[in-house]
């Protein structure tokens, strides 16, 4: 696999994997945060959801970017995959798990407060996983032409090419017109004309 093909879904996921793994510590400064809203202040929280799997999300798109075979793809694009599901599920088993305290958007309106927590969690997720599935998809089709492109392509041993304008009517050969006959109005000879004297009548 070709390092261009996945050049474009690596580029994205290392830019959305920064995003999440730094957003917590500098989202504060510009009133953009979840509780703890204080800037660069570690958390249990904040490295198992936001850091680990925005690590591994930069990872994944730096092995998609750098990828020479269709196995690194693979690999890449199963670990940011991975990395996404766990930016939309980790807040929710924070607790169960007891992963830290994930704390509360800290906007000052509902619409903000969604946003919050799509920036950070879910839509994040969400759009992480669709490149990592955007970029596994296209290495199974290029696997799959690769893999039947030259059979398709070459013609089988001993296979005549057909003939030129075989395939082409415009190339064909046309018949030859048939004889239209006589014109009207001309004159059709006899058959007794040219003919010479019958057999046995003795000229006068």
């Amino acid at each position: 696999m070709a390092r261009s093909r996945g050049a474009a879904s690596g580029l994205l996921l290392i830019l959305l994997g920064v995003w999440g793994a730094i957003i917590p510590f500098v989202g504060p400064l510009f009133d953009f945060a979840y509780t703890p809203d204080t800037a660069w202040e570690w958390t249990q929280a904040r490295g198992l959801l936001s850091v680990l799997p925005g690590a591994a999300t930069v990872l994944g798109g730096l092995i998609l970017l750098g990828s020479g075979n269709r196995a690194a793809a693979t690999l890449g694009s199963w670990l940011s995959a991975a990395a996404g599901a766990w930016f939309v599920v980790g807040p929710v088993l924070a607790g169960p798990w007891n992963l830290g305290d994930v704390g509360t958007p800290t906007g000052a309106s509902a619409g903000m407060r969604a946003l919050e927590e799509l920036a950070f969690f879910s839509l994040l997720g969400v759009v992480i996983v669709f490149l990592a599935a955007t970029a596994q998809g296209r290495v199974w089709v290029r696997a799959a032409v690769s893999r039947r492109g030259p059979a398709a392509e070459e013609p089988a041993p001993g296979a005549e090419e057909p003939a030129p304008g075989a395939e082409d009517p415009a190339g064909a050969e046309r018949p030859a017109p048939s004889d239209p006959g006589p014109e009207p109005g001309a004159r059709v000879p006899s058959r007794s004309a040219g003919r010479g004297p019958r057999a046995g009548r003795r000229p006068a």
